[in-house]
């Protein structure tokens, strides 16, 4: 993308087919700032590999074994997507993009939302089993997410490819709780106008999947942290799941931000006694006793969090991304929280999220204004 000095769109093309033009003609990376570095390092990526920009792409599907491998290998990933991109498809429905999820080699293993049929730029890469990586398409959103590990906006002709250069794409790694990159999600539109607060959007919902992906995992603790003074039962939450013995099973990206992880050899595992100045066996007291009450976690460093300990049956009625409140997604019974409540919590988690806006809150949840304020008990507005 460009710097943030205001221009056209049509000055925009224009400096960014000069930046194309410079890097294609002398091979190095542009010296102003008419592109992020990150795409001057894709086009970089594609000429070393011979792609030419003018060649023309064939969208190609890989094997049905190949594809059946791949959806059988995420199927976890699946499930735990599958409830963030129906409500993510409902967001963007009005904006005539539509939402791809792959694995870790770009291949497509899901799409959601109107993808037109009619136009062949978007059935050509709106189809399960496409292969969209890097070396086989050239600079897209997902080879981008994939290789650089970012979040990622991608308009036009930022795109490698003269045939791509109808697409504008935003697109962000997932990475699963071990913190490995599984996937990534992309959100893509043909001909529209270009849209870069999108990349916010998809970084949000690739957290909301990697925190439902985490939560499938057995535990018996799940720890919700965050800065002291900030919003705890939230989306914004770093989450470490713990066996029974104290153990990290998972964690998300947020926890992995907020506790500094011990150096240790791949597959060793991590005691919550590596990560925390105080004894684990007090964080289960703490769950059996106070889950609702947060606690202080003071790290090695000297710094310290805030945190709720709750037990798997209690943190599931806490107000959390969509993803996380289905029983069926966590591949356990129902929860012993009320659906009433887990139903207030969705609500009004989709009312923060709108910022206090009752009106876009209900769109996204497909409900009433009304229903809104009669379900959180105001019934003349919040």
């Amino acid at each position: 993308m460009l710097s943030s000095a205001p221009t056209s769109p049509a000055h925009r093309h224009a400096l960014i087919a000069q930046a194309r033009q410079s890097l294609l003609a002398d091979g190095a990376a542009p010296l102003r700032a008419e592109v992020e570095p990150w795409i001057a390092r894709s086009w970089q990526r594609c000429l070393a590999q011979g792609l030419n920009p003018t060649h023309r792409v064939a969208f190609d599907a890989v094997s049905a074994t190949a594809l059946r491998r791949s959806q059988e290998q995420n199927h976890h990933l699946l499930r735990a997507a599958r409830p963030v991109l129906q409500q993510l498809t409902r967001a963007i429905a009005g904006m005539h993009y539509f939402a791809m999820l792959t694995d870790a080699q770009g291949i497509v293993v899901d799409v959601q939302g109107h993808c037109d049929p009619g136009d062949p730029r978007a059935s050509a890469i709106g189809r399960v089993g496409i292969d969209l990586s890097e070396a086989a398409v050239g600079t897209t959103a997902i080879g981008a997410a994939l290789a650089e590990l970012q979040p990622v906006w991608l308009h036009r002709g930022e795109h490698f490819f003269d045939d791509n250069a109808s697409y504008s794409c935003a697109g962000a790694p997932l990475f699963d709780p071990q913190g490995q990159c599984v996937g990534m999600l992309d959100l893509t539109g043909v001909d529209v106008p270009e849209r870069p607060e999108l990349r916010h959007l998809v970084a949000r919902s690739a957290r909301a999947m990697e925190d439902a992906l985490l939560l499938q995992l057995p535990h018996a603790l799940l720890l919700r942290v965050n800065w002291p003074g900030g919003p705890l039962g939230s989306e914004g939450d770093g989450l470490l799941a713990l066996d029974g013995d104290g153990f990290v099973v998972g964690c998300n990206s947020m926890a992995r931000q907020l506790v500094p992880q011990p150096l240790r050899t791949p597959g060793a595992p991590t005691h919550a006694s590596d990560l925390l100045a105080m004894p684990w066996a007090m964080l289960f007291d703490a769950a059996r006793r106070h889950p609702a009450q947060p606690i202080d976690l003071p790290l090695w460093s000297g710094l310290r969090l805030q945190a709720l300990a709750q037990r798997p049956e209690n943190a599931r009625g806490a107000s959390q991304p969509v993803a996380t409140l289905s029983p069926a997604l966590m591949g356990a019974p129902p929860t012993a929280a009320p659906l009433r409540e887990a139903e207030t919590a969705l609500i009004r988690q989709a009312v923060q999220d709108a910022r206090g806006n009752v009106a876009e809150a209900a769109r996204v949840l497909g409900i009433s204004r009304a229903t809104v304020y009669r379900k959180l008990g105001h019934p003349k507005g919040l």
